[in-house]
């Protein structure tokens, strides 16, 4: 009954066998990023805006690296990239940009050619404009465009959030075109742009190892995780996994996730504390069931062959499985209420996906307030409680 649902959860974990990301992998990471990242700046003034003196006279010493088209001009600030490269990106953001394909504040992920090793190389450009003065509102606005480049199209596209995210930060240090801060702030945050927005979940696995299956219950359950003896930027990052494995915000009711948080954190013992003073870390109230469990051997295997980028597909993937076996049950429980056939159904589909612990949460909480549907996940939990208990 269940072999094509099986066969669908052994194709999720099997992703290193279908997707390519052979390319973008790291080696050494404690030592040296084997993987060529670049970034590059440029200052993006509308023709018809008016610039002072100082803006015009530095300008002109950069006119060497400007191109102009009819209604705007494209500065270099700073990039990363070789010589030979760095123009052949700035043509291709202004075809973007004379297309209108670039707008303000959302980031535009592509494949570039360029004149560096890899050749075929994703580039994330975002837009950043400068706030338009009230006195010229229809005044053609300035601002920067910001790239950053590495591994694959497709590789970039997982992590186009945390990219959003990370450029918006640069807003507080482009104050001025010259950049009198460009060697103390803005070359080293952009430079930092691989480690800080991509390599955060390879981070939490390499950190945790096989424990990463309680990682994934706290998520999908909405369980609070505590670090004790931990850096911020460890903090920072096993903040970022959980939310990226979390189903927080894809419910279709959103009283259902907060009340379901509400009541989670308020039981103290259901905090998944990390005591990060040992190595490797010490966990304790740890909750995980068989659906975490077997994805364990797939996030380890991503992580020994260095490859941020597989492990983001490899979450995804996880989080579409979760969401498929959750609406699973939600049919099964509506058919329930008129079935005894339906509700046999049921209970072996829970019994087979390895999550009904977390699943049964979830759905108890988004059916609070429908009696026949409680009562029908009230004799579901019955029955899971007579199976073995989820591993500890």
């Amino acid at each position: 009954m269940f072999t094509s649902q099986t066969s669908s959860f052994q194709d999720s974990i099997d992703v290193e066998e279908r997707d390519d990301f052979d390319n973008e992998e790291i080696s050494g990471y404690g030592q040296k990023i084997q993987l060529s990242c670049y970034y590059t700046i440029y200052l993006y003034q509308g023709t018809r805006s008016e610039a002072s003196g100082e803006n015009v006279a530095w300008n002109q010493r950069r006119a060497d690296s400007t191109t102009s088209q009819e209604d705007f001009s494209l500065t270099l600030i700073d990039s990363s990239l070789p010589p030979e490269a760095e123009p052949e990106l700035r043509t291709y953001i202004s075809r973007r940009l004379g297309k209108g394909a670039l707008l303000g504040g959302m980031g535009n992920i592509a494949t570039v050619e360029l004149s560096i090793p890899e050749q075929g190389v994703g580039c994330y450009c975002c837009l950043l404009e400068q706030e338009r003065s009230p006195e010229q509102p229809d005044a053609d606005g300035n601002g920067y465009v910001v790239c950053f480049m590495g591994g694959s199209e497709k590789g970039l596209n997982l992590f186009r959030l945390e990219l959003d995210k990370y450029v918006q930060g640069l807003h507080s240090s482009l104050q001025t075109p010259e950049l009198q801060n460009l060697e103390t702030e803005v070359r080293p945050y952009l430079s930092q742009w691989y480690e800080e927005s991509v390599m955060h979940i390879y981070r939490v696995v390499q950190l945790v190892q096989s424990n990463i299956s309680f990682l994934l219950h706290a998520a999908l359950s909405q369980t609070h995780v505590e670090l004790s003896n931990s850096d911020q930027r460890t903090k920072a990052d096993v903040s970022r996994f959980i939310k990226a494995a979390s189903l927080q915000g894809l419910s279709q009711q959103d009283t259902t996730t907060a009340s379901l948080c509400k009541a989670v954190t308020e039981d103290t013992h259901t905090k998944l504390i990390i005591d990060c003073s040992t190595s490797p870390p010490t966990f304790s109230n740890t909750v995980s069931n068989r659906f975490c469990d077997d994805w364990i051997q797939a996030f380890l295997n991503g992580a020994e062959r260095c490859n941020p980028f597989l492990l983001r597909q490899i979450l995804e993937n996880f989080k579409l499985k979760a969401i498929q076996d959750m609406n699973s049950l939600k049919r099964f429980v509506r058919q329930a209420e008129m079935s005894h056939y339906a509700l046999f159904r049921c209970c072996l589909f829970l019994q087979a996906c390895g999550n009904g612990d977390v699943l049964l949460q979830n759905a108890r909480a988004e059916h609070s307030d429908l009696p026949e549907a409680c009562s029908i996940i009230g004799v579901l939990e019955e029955f899971l409680k007579e199976l073995p208990p989820a591993r500890a």
